[in-house]
């Protein structure tokens, strides 16, 4: 009888963006693709990079998805450890794209805010009016399979957004297959740890959720979703 080999794995550290502010003092919405970190946002990611630091992880390759938000996260992250390393982007990995609001009916508002992400969503499900959650399915999980075809890197950062984290969560969670899982929370400038094999359904899931610098989530009760339906509320044009 041969002696066992424990499997050889990677270990993929995926992020969401620190917090952001998407409307200005005036009510007026900012663009989502150029928002920067406020400065809550700011401290998210400097405390990620030093629980990094801390431990001292070292990371091979940093990818962030382009989008303002989560290449200013990486960078803070990569400050706080030291680190000099290139930041690649995949826009394969923006976020979710939504509609025009108004374009909404009225009376589907509601829902389109806060039903979006429950259970196990249907992959024709359209969020806020936009893409699809099997569109965004269709760009993320080849870009994932692609990082992971290649064997260079032992450990990895991805800075990524809510949304794109649940997809890549539900596939390892599902150890390999096509779903998402829209309870999963994931705070801003949290971080969640994935180790995985050579084959495509050798998923191991370690942390999730791990939100530096209050890793007990003591004060949060809501959902994003909830909250930005809220700051909708708050701000929309009264007819």
């Amino acid at each position: 009888m041969s002696e066992y080999q424990l499997p050889a794995r990677r270990r993929l550290y995926l992020m969401r963006h620190g917090d952001v502010t998407y409307f200005d003092e005036t009510g007026r919405a900012i663009d989502p693709d150029t928002v920067p970190l406020n400065e809550h946002g700011r401290a998210q990611a400097t405390a990620a990079g030093d629980a990094f630091a801390l431990q001292d992880v070292r990371f091979d390759r940093v990818i962030a998805s382009g989008l303002r938000r989560t290449v200013e996260t990486a960078q803070r992250v990569l400050a706080a450890t030291g680190q000099s390393i290139g930041i690649e982007v995949q826009p394969a990995w923006e976020e979710i794209r939504g509609g025009r609001l108004a374009a909404i009916a009225p009376a589907e508002v509601e829902d389109a805010f806060l039903r979006v992400f429950d259970g196990i969503v249907p992959e024709d499900t359209r969020f806020l009016g936009g893409e699809t959650i099997g569109e965004l399915l269709d760009r993320v999980l080849p870009a994932l399979d692609a990082l992971r075809d290649d064997r260079s890197w032992d450990t990895a950062l991805l800075v990524l957004h809510g949304g794109v984290n649940r997809a890549i969560l539900s596939h390892a969670i599902t150890a390999g297959g096509r779903a998402f899982f829209g309870h999963l929370a994931q705070a801003t400038g949290c971080v969640n740890a994935l180790d995985v094999g050579n084959a495509p359904r050798d998923w191991v899931v370690r942390t999730l959720n791990y939100a530096p610098p209050t890793p007990l989530h003591r004060d949060v009760r809501n959902t994003t979703m909830e909250m930005l339906y809220a700051q909708y509320l708050r701000y929309r044009p009264r007819g």
